[in-house]
Formats: structure tokens, sequence, C-alpha cells
């Protein structure tokens, strides 16, 4: 199962920190081709293209790019990085840091979300479905369980239910779904 992360990444300078805010290690310094940014160059990462290191070795290959990021896939984990931190190296597409750094920094940025995400798992949020819809509140968080309250009564879910959307507290169901799945249906 992979990893994702999303990196923040300066070009000609070291990683400075994943989305979290948490500081990840500094890279190997850069070299020639490397400080100047891909969107700077015009040379951007193309899709199924392989991404090295500044010293030669292979980071991963772009997943997907949205123009603005590019998901660099190391088998390991997927990490979406700014174009402009990409170089241009003799191979292709070239990253300040070796697959190990990138891993160890999506790592600890998917260990901070993780985080930051129980931490709003709290008696009273709100829980919002598929589409954005309030399904309920939090009633308790017990262990690996959480009790929803909804209009038709409590729903005792597993903690691995919910996750993290734009309004909040989400889990993947509409309010009909959940309210099948109380029925026991």
């Amino acid at each position: 199962m992979y990893r994702y992360a999303f990196l923040l990444l300066a070009a000609a300078t070291p990683l400075a920190a994943n989305a979290q805010g948490t500081q990840a290690p500094a890279p190997a310094a850069q070299t020639g081709a490397a400080q100047t940014g891909a969107a700077q160059t015009g040379a951007a990462p193309k899709v199924g293209g392989t991404v090295y290191d500044a010293q030669g070795g292979t980071v991963g290959t772009i997943a997907s790019t949205d123009g603005t990021n590019a998901v660099v896939d190391t088998g390991t984990v997927k990490a979406a990085i700014p174009l402009t931190s990409f170089g241009t190296g003799p191979n292709g597409p070239l990253l300040a840091m070796t697959k190990a750094e990138l891993e160890a920094a999506a790592g600890q940025g998917a260990a901070q979300a993780a985080q930051n995400f129980r931490s709003q798992l709290t008696t009273g949020a709100t829980v919002y479905g598929v589409g954005g819809s309030s399904l309920g509140t939090i009633k308790a968080v017990e262990g690996e369980f959480v009790t929803v309250t909804t209009a038709k009564g409590d729903a005792r879910l597993p903690l691995g239910s919910f996750g993290p959307g734009p309004q909040g507290v989400t889990i993947g169901m509409t309010a009909a779904q959940l309210d099948a799945a109380m029925a026991g249906k």
C-alpha cells in the first residue's frame, strides 16, 4: 500500500517542509542543472518519466502531473512535488534528494498528517459525508471506534472509516448509505 504525502520543495534550497510543517532532512548540495527549476527551463517532467537524484541514482517515476505538481512514485511512497523543484539532468528530471530522503520526508509528512487528523476526532465534531452533507456529530472516540450521533440514532464505526475532508472529519458515505448500514441493510 502506498503512503501519500504532499511535499513542498524549493529548487536550489534544502527540502523546506512538508505540507504539515515538519522539517525534513536537508538533501545533498545541488549542482549545475539541479539548481534550475523545470518550470524555468520549460523541461517539465512527463508522466512515466524517470526522476534522478543529483548523483544519477533513480528516485522514482512520474505517476501524474497537474501542471503545478508532479507525483513521484518511488515504489514505496507517492509524493506530490512542485514542478519548480525539478531540475534537468543529463538523463532527465532531477531532484536534489535521493530516493531514501524523499521516502523519509514523505513518511514524516504522513505521520504528521495522521496525528493532525486524529486531533480532529473530538466529541461534538461534525462528521460530513460524500458531497459535503452533514451526517451527525461525534459522540465518543473509544480505541479503534468512533460513535457518531445521527438523526436516526448512533452509529459505531471503525476509526479507519474516517478521514480528512474539505470541511473537516469525513466518511465515504452518503446519509442514505449510513442509514442503510445502521439498519443492517
